[in-house]
């Protein structure tokens, strides 16, 4: 879809915004982006602006790779193309917008490594089955303040789980971020203290999955840059501390008609045929599946038995200790939640991966598992999850069916970035096996996430 860039220029001036600031994921999730001067704009965005696409193999140290062949190929031009659908304002910095911009090869052809392209090929699947992917993201994070040794929680009093106020928000840092998204306008509707100290909870209503994931780009983008001009830190890394809970990253996932109709649930309140599939896809993909919702060496030190995060490939109907959770709503609110997910994911990776594998399950028919029952820790009917990143891995690349559906390039790039991480990560660290988060996992995530 093209811009009408004069037409975007000529908004921009009469709401008084002088800095457009363009943004992209790139493959690790982060925030990319340049500052467009709006008296500019019919120049600067008309055709571009480009990049260099060694950003898609920069790592978070810095180090740059050769994934699908970019440096060996002389480090091409990426082209961007702004998407006017998304602009939102910057509360917290009056005068400048953000917008999400696609990503384009010089040919114009849509890049097969953007994420945002990804994520937009699965849902294209989806749409020649007539179906359209809703999806509710739900995140957490931890704010951080600066101390001795570094980045420290803020607060240490732990049972503050459900809270707000001064309680657990003493200088009104997560009060000004609640309000300052709410004028973001991104679907943002609530927020709380969560269940380790200094870690939160901010809400945002459902969507279709695209624009679900633009808004979840664009939240995480902004909690990070208002909380810094805070002089502290919002991570949404999985697991920051050894000694507390780790972060979550849940999607709520439902397929409506052409009509707007939930296919999910039968007529006397039981799950659909359609339901039942996507379960069947998830849990069949569900370790391939977990090297894209948990990206991370440190996410895997969040998973496990007994930690309120999955551990095992199953499914239970309104049962938290399951990998895929099945709330109690019918009718038009039935959906799956998918439990999996680290902070850390890249939002449009991630639900590539979750709609890639609910589809694997329609296009196979896969039959569903029973549901788990009590503390499905326990059911040892379902696999385990893989225990690592690098097991995790090797289940995404020996699957077929996410590489096609998701596309291969993007796949390969993402497993080269995440190879050279466990490579540096076993080479710096004195016990690799060790479940304590270390400082290589600090030093190389904690900002960036």
């Amino acid at each position: 879809m093209s811009t009408d860039v004069a037409a975007l220029r000529s908004q921009l001036e009469a709401r008084g915004i002088d800095v457009l600031r363009l943004i992209y994921p790139d493959v690790l999730g982060i925030t990319r982006s340049k500052d467009l001067l709006v008296s500019q704009l019919e120049r600067s965005a008309a055709n571009g602006p480009a990049f260099c696409q060694g950003v898609w193999v920069t790592t978070t140290r810095g180090g740059v790779l050769d994934g699908n062949d970019i440096m060996s190929s002389g480090l091409p031009d990426l082209v961007t193309r702004l998407d006017a659908s998304t602009l939102t304002m910057m509360p917290w910095e009056p005068g400048v917008a953000l917008v999400v911009a696609d990503a384009f090869n010089p040919d114009e052809t849509a890049s097969e490594i953007a994420p945002r392209s990804a994520l937009r090929r699965v849902i294209a699947q989806y749409a020649e089955l007539g179906l359209t992917p809703i999806i509710g993201p739900e995140l957490e994070f931890y704010i951080a303040e600066r101390g001795e040794r570094g980045w420290q929680r803020a607060l240490t009093r732990t049972g503050r789980v459900y809270t707000t106020g001064a309680w657990v928000d003493p200088d009104g840092t997560f009060l000004h971020l609640l309000r300052m998204l709410d004028q973001m306008d991104i679907g943002v509707f609530a927020g709380n203290h969560e269940f380790s100290p200094s870690q939160y909870e901010i809400n945002l209503w459902h969507g279709e999955a695209l624009r679900a994931a633009d808004r979840t780009f664009l939240f995480k983008t902004a909690v990070k840059d208002i909380v810094a001009r805070s002089g502290k830190l919002a991570t949404f890394l999985g697991k920051p501390w050894s000694d507390e809970g780790g972060s979550g990253f849940h999607l709520h996932f439902s397929v409506v008609d052409a009509n707007g109709r939930n296919l999910m649930a039968t007529a006397d309140g039981g799950l659909s045929d359609t339901a039942n599939l996507l379960i069947a896809g998830i849990l069949e993909n569900a370790a391939a599946l977990t090297a894209l919702t948990n990206p991370t060496i440190n996410a895997f030190k969040r998973l496990g038995p007994d930690t309120l995060a999955p551990y095992r490939a199953n499914w239970g109907h309104d049962n938290r200790s399951a990998m895929l959770r099945v709330p109690p709503e019918r009718g038009a609110g039935t959906r799956l939640e998918v439990r999996v997910g680290d902070g850390a994911a890249n939002p449009y990776l991630m639900i590539a991966a979750v709609l890639a594998a609910g589809l694997d399950g329609i296009r196979r028919q896969l039959a569903v598992p029973e549901a788990a029952e009590g503390w499905a820790y326990q059911n040892e009917a379902a696999e385990v999850l893989p225990t690592s990143l690098e097991a995790a891995l090797d289940a995404l690349d020996a699957n077929s069916a996410l590489r096609d559906i998701i596309g291969a390039p993007v796949i390969d790039v993402f497993g080269v970035l995440k190879r050279d991480e466990i490579e540096r990560y076993e080479s710096e660290v004195p016990d690799p096996a060790t479940r304590d988060v270390t400082q290589w996992e600090i030093d190389e995530y904690l900002e960036d996430y």
